[in-house]
């Protein structure tokens, strides 16, 4: 089937199914193009947790389809691709954060979103790279905090709040290839270009950015910004959504391999499968969601 028709039977199928496909700003443009709705994990995971859809197809990696399934408890929630995971959200494994909890037992323990639902089940507050500051910002400035899995955000929120973290040592192998020298050649080749980093790049290569903010953070700026050029350090997924959201504006990746593999697993073919065979089901257990649910739900009553 040609890519029209396989988005003609994705819009076919989830009507048949009264599903809602959601699709992060990583996928691939036609993934993108036949979502209902397309942004970062804090919007897509309000959205999960408002629609009444009887079925919830995530055009993501698995961690955001588990906050689907434990935000909307009773529906079926599918992720195009099962193989479609997260690396750094492999770096911490819950028997790890166990037993780091152990012997800390009065630590406030704060987890990104791209973690595992396990590891969440074992957190006081979950984050998003656009709520993180606020997020850490609620809690009192003297308790002991571990901010895990991402060393890089952490280091932001950090900065940004004068605080001393605790880091671990996990990173996002796409964001982590981007170096501040490739901040220097871009700005050489686009003189002028205002430059945009989401918070999973390199401390040293977000001194030189111009504005730091979420995947939806940075496609707001550049709808709202006058400038007409902008060289982009985050997953070049972000480029569609940025020239829907801002036509006639000049949009440059920092870096051609700050391409994510696990994001771009998903695709039509694998979208129509899903709707067709209503698999794979991305469920979370009982005890695990139970457990998760509650520094998720903190983390959205904050913002």
């Amino acid at each position: 089937m040609s890519g029209t028709d396989l988005a003609a039977r994705v819009a076919e199928l989830k009507r048949r199914r009264h599903a809602v496909i959601l699709a992060h700003s990583y996928q691939s443009p036609e993934v993108q193009d036949a979502a209902d709705y397309v942004g970062d994990s804090l919007g897509l995971s309000r959205l999960a947790a408002k629609t009444d859809a009887e079925i919830i197809l995530f055009c993501g990696v698995h961690f955001m389809a588990e906050t689907a399934a434990i935000l909307s408890p009773g529906k079926t929630v599918l992720i195009p691709d099962a193989n479609a995971g997260c690396p750094m959200a492999n770096m911490v494994a819950p028997r790890q954060l166990g037993e780091w909890r152990a012997k800390n037992p009065d630590a406030a323990v704060v987890t990104y979103v791209n973690s595992s639902a396990a590891v969440k089940a074992l957190s006081d507050i979950c984050c998003t790279s656009a709520n993180a500051v606020e997020v850490v910002a609620s809690l009192p400035a003297g308790r002991r905090t571990l901010f895990l899995p991402d060393r890089n955000l952490g280091a932001y929120v950090a900065s940004r709040l004068g605080r001393e973290l605790e880091l671990w040592d996990g990173f996002c192998p796409t964001h982590e290839r981007m170096l501040p020298e490739m901040a220097d050649a871009a700005r050489a080749r686009h003189p002028g270009a205002i430059l945009a980093a989401h918070p999973e790049c390199r401390p040293a290569l977000l001194a030189k950015a111009d504005f730091v903010a979420s995947t939806t953070g940075i496609v707001e700026f550049c709808r709202t910004n006058p400038a007409r050029e902008f060289i982009i350090a985050s997953e070049i997924g972000i480029l569609h959504p940025l020239g829907k959201n801002s036509p006639g504006k000049l949009f440059h990746p920092l870096t051609s391999v700050a391409d994510c593999p696990n994001m771009k697993l998903n695709s039509l073919e694998k979208m129509v499968w899903a709707l067709e065979d209503l698999a794979p089901v991305v469920a979370v257990p009982p005890d695990i969601a139970q457990k998760a649910l509650a520094p998720i739900t903190r983390m959205l009553e904050i913002r």
